[in-house]
């Protein structure tokens, strides 16, 4: 029986997607470190011979693209024409690829029989514990690249399928956990070797020739949809505006501007206007700024399509050279939150003439690391836990409560059950923070309250670049009243407000995270009552509308940099 080409296309599509599902549960299923199997902090993609992405895997969002940037300068620079069967390459080096030091990125090329030159490329990038950094941990206040960590610039870990043992020594002697990143690189090597199964499979049972023929049909396929969609959306010209606290190091606060053109083929976001590259660690090189330019695309254009190549032929992301959003060598970028606001100043620049666009959700990852020896083991831990916001309301309904900020949004918290096995963390609340989200005829979702004591010393990274500004509402709804912070020894005399911080914080004391909730839309005078009924049965509303053990506290006295004495030292 024949089958028709529509359908062998279909198949073959559903084959590359299957093969990169197989090396995404490869890796969630021997990954060592919970930031990989629990939070899902990784990016899963097979590229075709130029490194045109063919399919991905769901992990982070934000990661949309980023493997094939990271690809393309490895094949433009001409290492790639080089590489060999069974070769694997890690690069980390945060202008090629798109992310901080931490995320390392595995590609391996395979060469099919008869190739003398790579025909497909697979990539997995993975969150490492510790990659040799100046501090254990997310490096906080870092004024070079160089304070970051060991840089990898696409360098063959594996050569021809053999471990090359002096590389790995240097890894493994620049790494505070050297059995985490052992464990972490040989379950994304694991991942590679699936999918270099599952694609020669695919090549084994069509042909080449036939596969690459359905590769080029779907990946045009997707580009036609995506334009189909972007002729759909309004033309013009908008801009947004928004602000970080500071970058760490001076107290200064930094201004993110973005340009927004749609014309009938081309979906622009130009971040000039956008402050220079500063000092501390919140810089974006162009490829992060382009993955989450590449993600609000793909949400307003093909949401609900796999993607590819194809889907963002029609996007085009300019960052002057040394700026904010295109910082260059040796600016330090490991502390990437601007990058969501960036995501939502999008939005926020569109929201006047697209509708159903939702309100800003909470501001950036108000999330929270720690640090330190284990109190019954004696073992050094690094563990995170990236915090649920209240997303936006939209015009037809309520934001919802406590999920990952929208451009992270496939990606999860760390289980309790973790957190405390793994660390010196012991959690006495986790709830829902009532009249957080941003009134409105649809309230903004509400945001998250976890408190935590000490049952060891640690060393706790509170991770928040958006304290002192908010978030925005639409059509005359209400922000959330509750911005991300920190609050450390909440309760006493010497409780701090803080934002971006580092602080030791010794057995038996505390800290309480407070994630924002999202900005409401419409009149709150509009609200059905019986919406209003449910959120006060439910706990989401009071009736006085009052924020339990914020009100003595300064909104504005929010103390967002610098790490004292005590925090740097290692007990």
């Amino acid at each position: 029986m024949r089958t028709s080409k529509a359908a062998e296309i279909e198949i073959i599509s559903g084959l590359f997607l299957s093969a990169a599902e197989q090396m995404r549960r490869t890796l969630v299923r021997t990954a060592f470190n919970a930031v990989i199997y629990e939070v899902l902090d990784f990016g899963i993609s097979i590229a075709d011979a130029n490194g045109l992405m063919v399919a991905e895997a769901a992990g982070i969002t934000s990661f949309i693209g980023a493997n094939d940037y990271g690809l393309r300068k490895l094949i433009e620079s001409g290492m790639a024409a080089t590489w060999k069967s069974g070769d694997v390459v890690m690069l980390n080096t945060p202008y090629w690829s798109s992310a901080h030091t931490s995320d390392a990125l595995l590609v391996s090329p395979i060469f099919l029989d008869g190739s003398d030159k790579a025909d497909m490329f697979i990539c997995v990038r993975a969150h490492w514990l510790d990659i040799g950094a100046k501090d254990a941990g997310y490096v906080l206040d870092s004024i070079d690249v160089h304070q970051e960590g060991l840089l990898m610039p696409g360098v063959r870990v594996i050569k021809e399928g053999t471990l090359d043992p002096d590389i790995w020594a240097i890894l493994e002697t620049n790494s505070r956990l050297p059995d985490a990143i052992r464990g972490d690189f040989n379950a994304q090597v694991a991942c590679l070797r699936t999918g270099d199964k599952a694609i020669r499979e695919i090549y084994a049972k069509f042909g080449k020739e036939r596969v690459l023929t359905a590769i080029d049909a779907y990946i045009e396929h997707s580009a036609q949809k995506t334009r189909e969609a972007l002729a759909k959306l309004p033309k013009g010209t908008w801009t947004a505006e928004e602000w970080l606290d500071d970058d760490g190091v001076t107290g200064d606060p930094i201004r993110m501007f973005c340009t927004v053109t749609i014309t009938e083929d081309r979906f622009l976001v130009d971040f000039a206007g956008s402050s220079p590259q500063v000092a501390g660690p919140v810089n974006n090189p162009l490829g992060a700024t382009m993955t989450m330019a590449k993600t609000y695309f793909k949400f307003l254009t093909s949401p609900d399509t796999p993607s590819n190549h194809g889907c963002y032929a029609a996007l085009e992301v300019v960052a002057p050279e040394g700026s904010f959003f295109n910082a260059v060598y040796p600016a330090a970028s490991y502390v990437g939150w601007g990058r969501m606001v960036a995501f939502e100043m999008i939005a926020q620049a569109l929201a006047p003439v697209i509708p159903w666009i939702p309100a800003q959700s909470g501001g950036d990852e108000p999330g929270f690391m720690a640090v330190g020896k284990h109190h019954q083991t004696g073992k050094t831990f690094v563990i995170s836990n990236n915090e649920g916001i209240g997303w936006g309301a939209t015009f037809a309904h309520d934001g919802a409560n406590a999920l990952q900020h929208p451009s992270t949004s496939t990606v999860r918290n760390t289980p309790i059950e973790v957190l405390e096995r793994q660390s010196n963390l012991f959690h006495e609340r986790l709830e829902l923070v009532e009249n957080s989200g941003g009134r409105g005829q649809f309230r903004g979702g509400v945001g998250v309250r976890r408190d935590v004591r000490m049952v060891g010393d640690t060393e706790i990274l509170s991770m928040k670049k958006k304290t002192k500004t908010g978030n925005w509402a639409l059509n005359g709804g209400e922000p959330s009243p509750l911005k991300n912070h920190m609050i450390l020894w909440p309760g006493e005399a010497r409780q701090l407000k803080v934002g971006m911080y580092r602080k030791t914080l010794r057995t038996g004391e505390m800290f309480a995270n407070y994630a924002a909730g999202g900005g409401g839309w419409g009149d709150p005078a509009k609200r059905d009552p019986k919406a209003h009924e449910y959120d006060l049965r439910n706990g989401y509303v009071t009736e006085d509308g009052k924020i339990e053990a914020l009100a003595e506290l300064d909104d504005y006295g929010v103390r967002t940099i610098g790490m004292e004495n005590e925090a740097r030292s290692r007990d």
